[in-house]
């Protein structure tokens, strides 16, 4: 036990939850910004299903990353802060302004009030998104010296990850007065669902279980949540990491179809609905016109994302666990969960 005291944003995220429950075990205390204190029973529910009955070692705190309100509050007499909270627009007429501005604005609130506490480090959980994105097709796999580029065919949300990290980066360089920064910038992040919330990548495999009717030709690295809290509290203690970006992905990447397989392998009958037929590029891009999700998947279509974590193995000596044990994980919680149609 310690009772050094751990700054987690965003306690109903999948990653941030996970990260919780890997600081309960090694022994911290953990704070966690909600919105809104309505949603402390779920975040202890999901906590509890991840196998932890924390009771007062674990706190709440209200803060939200458009106002500056609480955030003194949630950093007060915290060693680190693992920052996770993004915002995410939602409605019809969701501008490049929405998505980038607050993400921005919510790094450099956080940032600021972790400088002004006295806090050790932050991690900050970026993304592939801010790595990958908007290149012409490469040899090589990304690793952390690469940036998304943002003249190409990038998304908002990918565009705002990218923004924000560098905004970080450029605080610390300018503003840090002492303040140690570390970025975990995971790939497609898999494995145990502690609830009905879940993230985007975890919905792929839901979609597939459900009987998606064929698989888009779309690559992408995984990652094991487990992993990327390991890889958050390797960030957040050793001395290596300061100043460091790492990227999570397990082993290589995957074709959407490669996921289809394990899930037909390791599934058995809850797996019956998966296809591992290919859909041809032409009928994506043809779908494309009347379907927004279909829309989203045509810039990567044929595209190789391959990345690497040597970095993260090299200097943080972390492990991670094969991706066919993430898709697993993913799927045999969702099936516990009854949250696989019928």
């Amino acid at each position: 036990m310690t009772d050094d005291l751990v700054l987690v944003t965003g306690g109903t995220g999948f990653i941030a939850q996970h990260c919780i429950l890997a600081l309960l075990d090694a022994g911290y205390r953990v704070r966690t910004t909600l919105r809104t204190m309505a949603r402390e029973a779920e975040v202890r529910r999901h906590l509890q299903a991840g196998g932890a009955e924390p009771g007062d070692r674990l706190s709440f705190v209200v803060a939200d990353l458009g106002a500056d309100r609480g955030w003194a509050e949630a950093v007060s007499e915290c060693l680190y802060v693992l920052h996770g909270a993004s915002p995410t627009p939602s409605g019809d007429q969701v501008s490049e302004e929405d998505w980038v501005r607050p993400a921005v604005e919510g790094n450099l609130r956080v940032l600021r009030a972790a400088r002004d506490a006295g806090v050790k480090r932050v991690v900050l959980t970026s993304a592939f998104g801010a790595v990958g994105m908007g290149h012409k097709p490469m040899k090589r796999p990304f690793d952390e010296t690469d940036w998304t580029d943002l003249n190409g065919d990038v998304a908002l949300y990918q565009k705002s990850k990218t923004l924000s990290e560098r905004a970080a980066w450029e605080f610390i360089a300018a503003e840090g007065r002492g303040l140690e920064l570390a970025a975990v910038n995971p790939t497609a992040v898999l494995g145990p669902v502690l609830g009905a919330d879940y993230s985007h990548s975890i919905r792929m495999i839901k979609n597939l279980m459900d009987g998606l009717p064929g698989c888009p030709k779309v690559n992408s690295g995984f990652v094991d949540v487990r992993d990327v809290a390991d890889l958050h509290l390797r960030a957040m203690t050793d001395p290596a990491a300061n100043g460091e970006r790492f990227l999570a992905i397990a082993g290589e990447s995957l074709w959407i179809a490669d996921v289809a397989r394990v899930l037909r392998e390791r599934m058995g009958a809850a797996a019956s609905k998966v296809t591992t037929r290919e859909i041809p590029n032409t009928i994506v891009r043809i779908g494309a016109h009347a379907n927004p999700a279909m829309k989203a998947l045509v810039p990567f279509l044929g595209l190789n994302m391959n990345a690497t974590s040597e970095k993260a193995i090299r200097l943080l000596g972390w492990s991670p666990r094969p991706a066919e044990e993430a898709i697993v994980a993913s799927a045999e919680s969702l099936v516990q969960l009854g949250l696989i149609a019928g």
